[in-house]
């Protein structure tokens, strides 16, 4: 058995424009050697990552709030508390904060990330 040990209480870290638009803070929920990355992520309203994938998938578990999740080429699909979402291995895909909710999910990232550009707002909110 081997454990990981969560950050600190109120560790919660503001993250870089480099990889997110918007308002998004992560608190990290540690990860095991060789095990997947837990992260629980809050995105403000109209937050979202950039374009990315994962080299063995991630799994997102919506705790909070109202969001919304897009696939390369599909209009995105909204999602809320309760929801669990799957990216397969090496799909491209975004999450965030839905326009006028914020939003809180567990993310379960496994293998390496690999991030791209920025979500254009076309893409983000269709609507």
């Amino acid at each position: 058995m081997i454990i990981g040990k969560a950050a600190p209480a109120g560790a919660a870290a503001r993250q870089p424009a480099d990889r997110f638009t918007g308002e998004v803070w992560i608190d990290s929920q540690g990860t095991a050697p060789g095990g997947p990355a837990m992260r629980n992520v809050l995105f403000l309203p109209r937050s979202r990552t950039h374009w990315h994938s994962h080299s063995e998938g991630q799994l997102l578990v919506v705790r909070h709030g109202r969001g919304l999740v897009g696939r390369d080429g599909e209009a995105p699909t909204e999602i809320a508390a309760g929801d669990v979402v799957w990216a397969p291995p090496g799909e491209r895909h975004w999450h965030g904060a839905s326009p006028d909710s914020q939003m809180l999910h567990l993310a379960v990232s496994f293998g390496e990330t690999h991030w791209q550009e920025e979500v254009a707002d076309g893409d983000y909110w269709t609507s």
